[in-house]
């Protein structure tokens, strides 16, 4: 019997774009695959398949949370993936303990899993309550609230405007560094309300958790060091997908891909970010800001 706790979970991960990332990444019998963003594993076991395919999984995470979840989804595929873990950037050394040289394709979703904006004890989302947090590994690294208070007034909102886009980054901040308290995400919401104008309050609130979030995990580093390494780890006519919810994400996708072809040791597959159709907008929301690209290793 599957208990309501399960349901529920697998009811909220929708894996965005599925159709898109199985056509890019192209799986073939036989291969071996990264998902670095495994989460609950929507993707990956779409790309596994039929047991007959005989698809090799590894999966990274750093929310430790999700990589239970996604054991018990695969279910009698278990056999098929190995999880671990650990950031996507260091994948070359899973690989290394692994004794694998290359693989055959990586898939990156950048954005965050549903069950992590309804956690409530997590911080993510601002619908959400509870402490600010926001680290996808709970138990190593500096808080949501940790950076606002060890931050001045003006590396958060450099924080705020260079990860977030926020015109009313100064104001925010200001506000922030001048309530009593920073500790839940009520707090930040009522430093948002007091900042913004009504009819401009939701993109900001969605801008300031951003914002914090990927300073939080030190996304963008990661994605640079992931970016430098990839293509070393691909067999040739492997391919690499990524989806980015984030300009800055998919603006170095773009230029990494960019350099590599110029290089010609990869073929972008995507001439422009791919979108998600009307109809998986419409039924997913949180799927509305992702852009997909994908290449192919050359040399």
């Amino acid at each position: 019997m599957i208990n309501s706790t399960s349901q529920e979970q697998n009811l909220l991960h929708i894996p965005v774009m599925l159709p898109e990332v199985l056509e890019y990444i192209n799986p073939q019998i036989g291969g071996i695959y990264i998902d670095g963003t495994i989460g609950a594993g929507g993707h990956a076991k779409s790309i596994i398949g039929e047991p007959s395919s005989s698809r090799r999984i590894i999966g990274l995470d750093r929310d430790a949370e999700a990589l239970e979840i996604c054991k018990k989804q695969f279910g009698a595929s278990a056999h098929f993936l190995t999880t671990h873990r650990t950031s996507y950037h260091r994948f070359p050394a899973i690989l290394n303990e692994l004794g694998l040289r290359n693989v055959n394709g990586i898939l990156l979703d950048l954005g965050l899993s549903s069950m992590q904006l309804n956690s409530d004890s997590r911080g993510f989302a601002f619908e959400s309550n509870g402490e600010l947090d926001m680290r996808f590994n709970k138990e190593s690294g500096q808080t949501a609230s940790d950076i606002i208070n060890h931050s001045t007034e003006e590396e958060l909102a450099n924080i705020i405007f260079n990860f977030g886009d926020e015109r009313y980054s100064r104001k925010i901040s200001y506000n922030i560094k001048n309530m009593k308290k920073m500790t839940t995400v009520a707090d930040l919401k009522e430093a948002i309300r007091r900042s913004t104008p009504p009819h401009k309050r939701k993109k900001s609130l969605a801008r300031v958790f951003q914002a914090l979030r990927i300073a939080v995990n030190s996304e963008l580093d990661k994605l640079e060091l992931f970016l430098s390494s990839f293509i070393d780890y691909l067999t040739i006519n492997g391919r690499v997908v990524i989806i980015s919810y984030h300009s800055i994400e998919d603006r170095m996708v773009k230029h990494a891909f960019r350099a590599l072809k110029n290089n010609q040791r990869l073929k972008p597959l995507t001439k422009k970010p791919i979108i998600p159709t009307k109809i998986e907008q419409e039924s997913n929301s949180r799927s509305r800001s992702a852009k997909l690209r994908a290449a192919e290793r050359t040399l």
